[in-house]
């Protein structure tokens, strides 16, 4: 594809090429009419590049995959070689990284087991979702898709993936993939011996009929076997210890903790010998949960695959990959990507506290001027006299406005000094909310309720620049990011759930 001309020579970093100046191409993407599948090769360079594709190509593309998945069922039955992902959160170039033969395998000979979490949080997700898609189709016995707690409504309208699919397309666009999300399965069986899911398990989880039984075609609810799956975490205690089974989950405002003993009882019940979820960051990009002493295999095994989580929290992605009855963790760091203004601001917007910064402080000097009079040895004598006839005018117009004038001098300068006090306070605000929220935005990564991290900015800016460079205490500040959003805060919108007609029953493969 064309790239963007600079017939001006003026684009600052000459070593990056322009994005594509078009979206890709039908003939291009379909090149193949008979076959009718993308070339996903192709897609993944031009988006690489920030490249498009067209409305049309999309709705096809997802469509296709729809296909796919409406014909898989709750559980999916795998077996080795396999390469398992966690959540991925529109890092779309890490996504590439991962997909390389080093680190995950090529997908033309790899077969890929994805956890959940495609979206929110970072820039590119719909870019994730195009080419992982794209892959689907041209692979759809070795390329599976388990549902995540973000491939939702509730949580995509609370952080930035419905505002991404509004600014790269339409509300249409977000329905439609919302809806498509809807399909995914939700759980996998690996080796006979390995539960996948997203989350955790459920005290309402039994055996694995109990997730057959599922209907899975339609919004998660807040609670009950279908939300656990996709929520809950295993306690986070050395030995799995914790007062009963179950506790319920504060950090995400829903679900549960499971510790050992539960673990312990669905896996004997059900013939298996560990739990391999995502749902988690973490500092290697994974954890093993060695609950039952350090040489007994683990009982849970949690998987991240997104590296330097929202730009801060300087951890590593890893995958989990099968073969030959032998599991092996594989990280990778993260790739740095193109910059994005925050929540997909325009220039314009962007640029607007600058502006105002600026606009208060040549406010400021101008009423200081007036404050400072013969003081001020900067201001210019022909200014000091024009000000002062100024003056003098307006006390005149202010007699004859008014029958009394007794002490209007003396409020004038209490005013005018009243001015001086709240526009030089307001300029000392802007300028360090300006630079904190700079920091911050990096901190946060996305920012879904538009706040802060109580105390960050009392604790000044040297200790949000700590906080970017560690680990936990990045996950401590986002830590509110991690819950449930209530339904007060989930922005209110129309939504028709559809279920699809043709639903079949779960087949081995």
């Amino acid at each position: 594809m064309d790239c963007l001309k600079d017939p001006a020579n003026d684009r600052f970093v000459k070593t990056l090429k322009p994005p594509p100046h078009r979206p890709l191409a039908k003939n291009l993407m379909f090149p193949d009419k008979l076959k009718n599948k993308p070339d996903w090769k192709l897609l993944k360079d031009h988006l690489q590049k920030e490249g498009r594709i067209a409305k049309e190509e999309l709705f096809k593309l997802v469509a296709d995959c729809n296909k796919l998945l409406k014909n898989e069922g709750n559980v999916l039955y795998l077996q080795d070689p396999l390469t398992v992902v966690g959540d991925i959160h529109g890092q779309y170039y890490d996504l590439l990284k991962l997909l390389e033969p080093k680190v995950g395998g090529n997908p033309e000979t790899t077969k890929y087991l994805f956890l959940g979490d495609f979206v929110d949080r970072g820039s590119y997700s719909i870019e994730v979702v195009i080419l992982l898609y794209a892959i689907k189709i041209n692979y759809p016995n070795t390329v599976y898709f388990l549902r995540g707690n973000h491939e939702c409504r509730q949580l995509t309208a609370f952080f930035n993936f419905k505002d991404e699919c509004l600014y790269k397309y339409d509300q249409e666009t977000y329905e439609m993939l919302m809806d498509s999300f809807d399909l995914f399965p939700l759980a996998c069986i690996i080796n006979s011996k390995f539960i996948a899911v997203h989350g955790g398990i459920s005290p309402d989880l039994k055996s694995i009929e109990d997730l057959k039984k599922l209907d899975r075609y339609h919004e998660p609810p807040r609670s009950g076997l279908f939300c656990d799956i996709l929520w809950s975490d295993p306690v986070d205690q050395d030995q799995g210890n914790m007062d009963g089974q179950w506790k319920g989950n504060e950090v995400r405002g829903c679900s549960w903790f499971f510790g050992i003993e539960a673990s312990n009882k669905f896996l004997q019940r059900n013939n298996l010998i560990s739990i391999i979820r995502a749902h988690e960051a973490q500092l290697d990009g994974y954890k093993m949960h060695r609950w039952n002493g350090g040489q007994d295999f683990p009982v849970v095994i949690t998987i991240f695959s997104a590296p330097n989580y929202c730009d801060v929290y300087n951890n590593r992605g890893a995958v989990i990959k099968f073969e030959n009855n032998t599991l092996n963790i594989q990280q990778f760091q993260y790739t740095p990507h193109p910059y994005l203004l925050p929540n997909f601001m325009d220039i314009f917007t962007w640029s607007i506290p600058f502006v105002a910064e600026k606009i208060t402080e040549m406010l400021y000097n101008l009423i200081q001027a007036g404050d400072q009079g013969d003081d001020d040895d900067d201001v210019k004598q022909e200014d000091i006299e024009q000000f002062k006839i100024l003056t003098q005018q307006n006390k005149q117009f202010n007699k004859q406005q008014s029958t009394s004038s007794t002490g209007s001098t003396g409020k004038s300068t209490e005013k005018l000094k009243n001015k001086l006090k709240f526009v030089a306070t307001m300029m000392k605000m802007q300028k360090t909310l300006r630079e904190q929220s700079e920091s911050i935005m990096k901190l946060k990564g996305a920012c879904p309720d538009k706040r802060l991290p109580k105390g960050i900015l009392s604790a000044g800016k040297t200790a949000i620049t700590d906080a970017l460079a560690d680990f936990n205490i990045a996950k401590t500040a986002d830590i509110v990011n991690e819950k449930m959003p209530s339904q007060a805060q989930i922005p209110q919108q129309s939504v028709s759930i559809k279920k699809p007609s043709n639903t079949v029953q779960n087949k081995k493969k």
